[in-house]
């Protein structure tokens, strides 16, 4: 056994070295050229502009967990409040998370339903085969076409969601007498419109598979597996409620309009991110086998923006167009902004919005006619559409030694070594039927004088003029390197099953500037330097069979994250500065927790505890008392993860079964932040403090609640379930939690204490899900017919998430506002009643 263990160390080591050289050669930095249930993207939330909030979490042995991630999903429900990136996702054992924000896009398998239903979960405390599981979970999909259940596969769908409609393809050969395995799958969603007015949907997913077993013993096995998933899609943009009013409509999207009598959507993302894996298989003996996968993707993602030069902000919805701007409806004392002149204004602004949808939605037409007169006499445009890229090469070496030293011990090792670089950059999409835009920084233009060298976006090419698909703005790459080694070891003691795991290594992350601007001058263009932060977490946990169906079980974790590249830049559109006082998060995480089994009832109940600091955060947000945008980085975050979480299933009979589950949780800020932010149009930096303590997290329900019935029976499949949602806190703004701000507004008692604002929250409620479905046996396959419907009742008022808006309630030279940005936030809402109706032959 100690020789078998040495062999396949030394073959771990060696794919590691071969690894390291194939990225090296002078190219440093830079790459060489269903579970239990399904997914649909309505549930994930694939928008850029909505936070991804899905975590999906599903073990066997919990009645919670392999439930809450479907039930929950039409209100982005995420495990514990924990950010994406605290929730891990492998592909034949590769980490497929994105490597500069940390967290794993769901768009990347989008459509790949029937290759997705093989895979292995891990809880927070659980053992896994392919890394020690994350703090809110890992999930491991198997993409080896001979594990793929054997036949072909076809669907179609009727939906009201994001798509309307889809078709599904899918073939496995399964093993065959050559020692060969063939799996492909094809899969188209379209939507001319989705459920919300002005979305559009257009994608296709493609995969293809092929394994080869070796050996008279079956020892080997070599597997290669592509997909990609080209999707285009226009996407929904948050509102005030004084915009849904008057719209009379929770689903009003401001980010579509009428161009010619045709809708025209200003935020369109495209993405494709083809990838690739080869793995290989090395069954040493019957108790020890390692795992080599080798894999990478090509991504491309990019999100057009309607914006505007030296003129009004064309958005629809913009704060100066709404009914509120003229007369303040929120503040009785305000009387300079209650007048019979505001009321008079007030009338004639709802007036006009409430006359036509048209008058609510972006009015193309007269963009284009001011373009044309601004040309005529010379002028850049004064409208654009520009598109804004994160392209993403990856590749990712993982190598994974599992072993079963005896019947009550196993030991699991492994390496991971990946490298990336994302490509940033903003093209011109559109100009809007202008004929000229130059690559300046207009926003700059009343600090700096024209002509002055502060205003180029690019000193090395000054004064460009930018066509359409031309490179304006910002141009630069972040390069991100990993490498990891791990290792946890089980054991059973009789009743008592113990797990200890430990994972060591470390991140390096680097910028490297293509344009060179002009209010930084020296330090924008080429390369930044290296941040390098070392980490690593241990893990143990104990389990406690007590016999008749009881356990008891309890868990512990502690390491250091290094931050993502994401937020370890100040400002990475201008310049290579690093976030001031960046660390490494430390994080802390516990858990217990007893599960009950017997014929008749299955029950779970875990407490938790975590707690993460030094959390660096980052934002950008227009800052009116420097009437400038501005870049927002926030260090020494501390937080608090605690709840209580819990499942039952009673089994009425043999087909009927009841069940509850739920969770009470709180997540919320610990202490107060450090903010340092740069003025975009002076290149100069300020800091404060923010008073965030007690905020919490954003865009998730910190209580829900499940009840349901099913009746499972005769190939008959009927579901149907009540559930609560509350405590859905929106994303808090910064401004008016900043010291200085308070202090200048006067917002402090006779303490001399800090009035913080409470974090604005959106409203819970009941909805109402269900499905019914059939299985029919044929003389060839079978054939399943299921409808699922969510928000029976048609509850259109629950919120979803959303956020403050970050500006001021005050001009910068200190006068009144009609309009109160502190009392509009931005919402998202549920969709009302929607479903799905898919219809699936097997043969």
């Amino acid at each position: 056994m100690q020789k078998k263990i040495k062999l396949a160390a030394i073959a771990i080591c060696y794919s590691s070295l071969a690894f390291a050289q194939s990225v090296g050669n002078g190219q440093k930095n830079e790459v060489q050229n269903e579970s239990a249930f399904t997914f649909t993207e309505s549930q994930l939330g694939e928008d850029d502009n909505i936070t991804q909030n899905v975590t999906i979490i599903n073990s066997n042995s919990n009645v919670y967990a392999s439930g809450v991630g479907y039930l929950f999903s039409p209100v982005r429900f995420r495990y514990r409040a924990f950010n994406q990136k605290y929730n891990e996702v492998y592909i034949n054992g590769m980490p497929m998370n994105d490597m500069e924000s940390g967290q794993f896009r769901f768009s990347l398998i989008g459509g790949l339903n029937n290759q997705t239903r093989n895979s292995d979960t891990s809880l927070p405390f659980e053992n896994n085969a392919y890394m020690v599981s994350a703090m809110a979970g890992s999930t491991n999909y198997d993409f080896r076409p001979v594990n793929m259940p054997r036949g072909h596969r076809v669907s179609i769908a009727a939906a009201n969601r994001s798509y309307t409609a889809r078709g599904v393809y899918s073939y496995n050969s399964g093993l065959n007498s050559k020692g060969w395995a063939f799996s492909a799958g094809l899969t188209y969603r379209w939507a001319s419109r989705g459920y919300v007015e002005g979305t559009f949907y257009n994608s296709l997913s493609y995969f293809l598979g092929v394994q080869k077993v070796l050996g008279s013993r079956m020892q080997h096995s070599l597997s290669f597996t592509t997909w990609g998933n080209p999707t285009e899609r226009g996407t929904q943009g948050a509102a005030t409620d004084e915009s849904y009013w008057l719209a009379n409509d929770y689903q009003y999207n401001p980010y579509w309009g009428y161009q010619n009598g045709k809708k025209r959507n200003s935020r369109v993302v495209n993405e494709f991110s083809p990838s690739a894996l080869f793995t290989w298989d090395w069954k040493i003996d019957n108790d020890m086998k390692l795992t080599t996968t080798l894999g990478g993707k090509l991504g491309h993602y990019s999100s057009t923006k309607l914006n505007y030069n030296n003129t009004d902000n064309p958005q629809p919805d913009y704060y100066k167009l709404l009914p509120s701007s003229y007369y303040d409806v929120f503040d009785p004392a305000d009387t300079g902004n209650r007048t019979e002149a505001s009321l008079v204004g007030w009338t004639k602004a709802y007036n006009y919005l409430t006359a036509s949808k048209a008058n609510r939605q972006v009015n193309w037409d007269r963009l284009y006619l001011a373009n044309a007169n601004a040309s005529a006499q010379g002028a850049d445009a004064m409208y654009y559409v520009e598109n804004r890229h994160s392209n993403q090469s990856m590749l990712t070496l993982a190598s994974t030694l599992n072993a079963n030293i005896n019947k009550l011990t196993t030991w699991n090792l492994g390496v991971i070594l990946a490298t990336s670089r994302t490509h940033h950059y903003k093209t011109m999409e559109d100009l809007l039927g202008a004929t000229s835009f130059h690559n300046i920084n207009t926003y700059a233009l009343g600090t700096y004088a024209p002509g002055a060298d502060e205003l180029q976006y690019d000193l090395n090419h000054p004064n460009a003029l930018v066509g359409k698909g031309d490179i304006f703005a910002y141009d630069y790459n972040i390069f991100v390197n990993k490498g990891y080694a791990w290792t946890s070891f089980t054991r059973t003691f009789g009743r008592l099953h113990g797990l200890a795991a430990i994972k060591a290594g470390g991140t390096s992350m680097s910028r490297d500037g293509k344009m060179r601007n002009g209010l930084f001058p020296n330090n924008s263009f080429g390369g930044s330097g290296t941040a390098t932060f070392a980490e690593a977490t241990g893990k143990l946990a104990l389990t406690l069979n007590a016999g008749r169906g009881h356990t008891f079980s309890m868990g512990a974790s502690y390491g250091w994250n290094a931050p993502t590249a994401s937020v370890a830049f100040q400002a990475a559109e201008m310049n290579n500065d690093f976030v001031t006082n960046l660390k490494n998060e430390r994080v802390f995480s516990s858990e217990i927790g007893y599960q009950y089994l017997s014929s008749w009832l299955h029950a779970n109940v875990s407490a938790y505890y975590s707690y993460v600091d030094r959390v660096t955060e980052w934002i950008p947000i227009y800052f009116d008392d420097i009437n400038s945008f501005s870049y927002v980085s926030l260090t020494n975050n501390a937080k608090r993860f605690y709840g209580v979480e819990a499942g039952l299933d009673f089994k009425l009979s043999s087909a009927f079964n009841l069940k509850f589950l739920g969770t009470v949780s709180e997540a919320k800020y610990a202490n107060n932040a450090n903010v340092r932010y740069l003025n975009s149009t002076k290149g100069t930096y300020d800091t404060d403090v923010l008073l965030n303590k007690g905020m919490r997290e954003s865009g998730t329900p910190l209580t829900a609640l499940s009840a349901g019935i099913s009746y499972h029976q005769g190939g008959w499949y009927v579901d149907l379930n009540g559930n609560y949602y509350d405590r859905i806190y929106l994303s808090y703004s910064p401004y008016y939690r900043y010291q200085k701000v308070l202090a200048k507004l006067g917002r402090v008692d006779e303490s001399n204490n800090y009035i913080v604002s409470s974090q604005d929250k959106g409203k819970g409620g009941f909805m109402l899900d269900g499905s019914i479905g059939r299985n029919i046996y044929l003389k060839k396959g079978s054939l399943s017919i299921n409808l699922m419907v969510t928000n029976i009742l048609n509850n259109r008022r629950i919120v979803t998430g959303g956020y403050e808006q970050s500006r001021s309630d005050a001009t910068a030279s200190g006068n009144t506002r009609g309009y109160k940005f502190s009392a509009n936030p931005k919402k998202f809402y549920a969709y009302g009643t929607n479903g799905m109706l898919n219809i699936t032959y097997k043969f």
